[in-house]
């Protein structure tokens, strides 16, 4: 294979790998936006989270992958519906801002309790044996093809859900008008608790899988990655779960190729100046739809 052709398809799995991790964060984003029309800023900070419980499951514990991740997804989930309920459910009727501030506030909680306990970054320990094969040119380790497939499987099972269950009609119903749902015999409060679980599991995932490739996390790690993931998902189109993962690939594809062009430097003025050019040719996003307004 031509070196410039295994070249351009090396950055374009790393790509992939960048972009999966992305994608599970801004579905939380998304799922939160499309249901309660909020945007959960605390988000980045249940990544964070997910990533330190992997690291406790690794190092404390001593488990191997498969439990690691179900015990990051399922604190994850635990911690994000106890956010609902603690701080946003008192707010919902409240002006907007005031449920933006205690978004803010709670990731900030989330941030300093962290410090309190690792002042310092520490080290994911390796819970995968990572092997790497080389095609033509090409090296794919098993820890990407891992983090690619298992994100893609999560997303095509959140998609299912979503739009061909119950519980996802539910969800799209409290989305399109929630002073209806009830009459239909549906629980508003369990329907959010479910919603933020989902989205909260799927970035404790992305906490794992975060920390298995760049294996070194720290209590302010989710600050940045939360903020680019919550810009894949206003560039898919946020409150649309499809459009966040093609948002996230896009970013995931635009971080890596700015490095492969240009300085390390100039990646997130890059990725920001998406976002700004992206509201002004497409203010709703690549598949996000203006709400109707009901007067």
């Amino acid at each position: 294979m031509n070196p410039q052709t295994a070249y351009w398809l090396q950055q374009a799995l790393n790509a992939l790998q960048l972009g999966s991790i992305y994608a599970l964060i801004a579905l939380g984003y998304s799922m939160v936006y499309g249901t309660l029309s909020m945007i959960n800023f605390a988000h980045g900070d249940v990544f964070m989270v997910g990533a330190f419980l992997c690291f406790l499951a690794g190092t404390a514990l001593g488990l191997p992958f498969v439990p690691t991740l179900l015990l990051a997804m399922c604190g994850a989930a635990l911690l994000g519906v106890a956010i609902e309920r603690l701080a946003y459910k008192p707010l919902r009727n409240a002006p907007r801002v005031s449920a933006i501030i205690t978004a803010l506030g709670v990731g900030l909680f989330l941030e300093n309790l962290m410090l309190a306990f690792y002042p310092y970054p520490q080290n994911v320990p390796r819970l995968l044996e990572n092997v790497t094969w080389h095609l033509g040119g090409v090296s794919i380790s098993s820890l990407q093809v891992v983090i690619i497939g298992l994100s893609l499987a999560l997303m095509l099972v959140l998609d299912h859900v979503v739009h061909r269950t119950p519980v996802g009609m539910a969800m799209r119903a409290i989305s399109w008008d929630k002073s209806y749902v009830p009459l239909m015999g549906i629980s508003v409060n369990l329907i959010i608790s479910i919603t933020f679980a989902i989205g909260a599991g799927l970035a404790g995932a992305a906490g794992t899988m975060y920390g298995l490739a760049y294996p070194v996390i720290d209590p302010y790690m989710g600050v940045l990655i939360g903020w680019k993931a919550f810009i894949a998902a206003v560039v898919g189109g946020i409150g649309n779960i499809r459009g966040a993962m093609i948002g996230a690939f896009i970013l995931g594809g635009v971080e890596i190729m700015v490095v492969a062009l240009l300085p390390s430097t100039y990646r997130d003025l890059v990725v920001f100046s998406l976002l700004l050019a992206l509201i002004i040719v497409r203010p709703h996003g690549i598949l996000g739809q203006p709400r109707v307004q009901k007067v």
